[in-house]
């Protein structure tokens, strides 16, 4: 997807500048940020990169140079020689942990939600956290837990916790950049296997608990003396199988844990555009009044419709369906 035809040295032109509003930040190199192309209601590219001097943008419709992005507003619409409109924008956390380097698979967003809701954590809480992963539920965990909480994220793995590690610290420095202020510094990374940490564990208690293991039964001997009263352990499986494993584990050990839900959280991404025609124009309704009423509502119509040379409001049927490509993924 990076590679360009033809090549040369392109032009780049930007639909709007708006003026910067208070507290409004321009791109400044450095940061990371969002390109996207959409093609016929579908998404054809979508690149985070970060802006450097000198450098470009590469992509199958054409070029566009960094130097004309940074000190831009961003959100901007910036097309290259061949009049290809690119949405150049900042990464919320979301697209950040979707595009961002990974080792293993990550929590993904929709799932990060649900767990952070049901484990309700609030500014303030300190929270363990035990398979680091890539970092995407640190980082959710460290947003939440604000400038006030604390997260132990624990990791057996030591390439693994590296690769969280750098995650976690490039969004820190790209949230410093954007903003002017600093991503909180809330995340203690520990090499460790939760199994046999109880002296990683000595003298803490947490308000919660999320767990991203494949056996993670197997650590909650460990993880339950450290919990306060009612505090809730969240655990992310990918299957049927490993649930059952785990409610099977809970039931051997005695532990006075209780399995409130067990839930999936599906996502379905859906279509919607006006109807048109085959000469591609707006179909429109037909009005269900009659007599007088009717034939003064199209005349009303049809005078809106000279005027803005837009059908009016309401006039237009929508089509709706699922997307063809769902592109969401699940755990439970």
């Amino acid at each position: 997807m990076e590679s360009q035809p033809g090549g040369g040295t392109l032009s780049n032109v930007v639909e709007s500048l708006p003026t910067s509003l208070p507290g409004e930040r321009l791109v400044e190199f450095g940061e990371l940020l969002i390109a996207e192309f959409r093609k016929k209601n579908s998404l054809a590219f979508q690149k985070m990169f970060k802006v450097q001097e000198g450098a470009r943008l590469q992509s199958p419709w054409g070029n566009i140079n960094h130097d004309d992005i940074a000190g831009r507003p961003s959100g901007q619409i910036m097309r290259t020689k061949y009049k290809a409109p690119f949405l150049i924008r900042r990464p919320s956390l979301e697209d950040y942990v979707l595009n961002m380097r990974r080792s293993p698979v990550i929590t993904y967003p929709k799932d990060a939600s649900m767990m952070l809701t049901m484990m309700d954590v609030s500014e303030g809480d300190s929270v363990l956290e035990s398979g680091s992963g890539s970092g995407a539920m640190s980082l959710f965990l460290s947003r939440a837990v604000g400038s006030k909480g604390t997260v132990l994220s624990v990791e057996v793995r030591e390439d693994h916790l590296g690769r969280a590690v750098k995650n976690y610290n490039r969004w820190r420095l790209t949230w410093g950049r954007r903003r002017g202020v600093e991503w909180p510094d809330n995340v203690d990374f520990r090499l460790a296997d939760l199994c046999s940490a109880s002296p990683l564990l000595e003298g803490r208690g947490f308000h919660s608990v999320a767990l991203d293991l494949i056996h993670p039964h197997l650590v909650l001997p460990t993880v339950v003396p450290h919990l306060h009263c009612g505090a809730v352990c969240a655990i992310y499986l990918a299957n049927i199988t490993q649930i059952s494993d785990l409610l099977e584990g809970i039931r051997c050990s005695s532990l006075p844990l209780l399995c409130e839900r067990i839930i999936e959280v599906p996502v379905r991404d859906w279509l919607m555009a006006p109807a048109r025609q085959k000469d591609g124009d707006f179909c429109t309704r037909k009005s269900s009044l009659s007599g007088k009423e009717s034939h003064e509502v199209e005349e009303k119509e049809e005078e809106s419709t000279v005027r803005e040379n837009v059908p009016p409001f309401g006039s237009v049927p929508y089509i709706a369906r699922p997307h063809p490509e769902q592109l969401s993924h699940t755990g439970n």
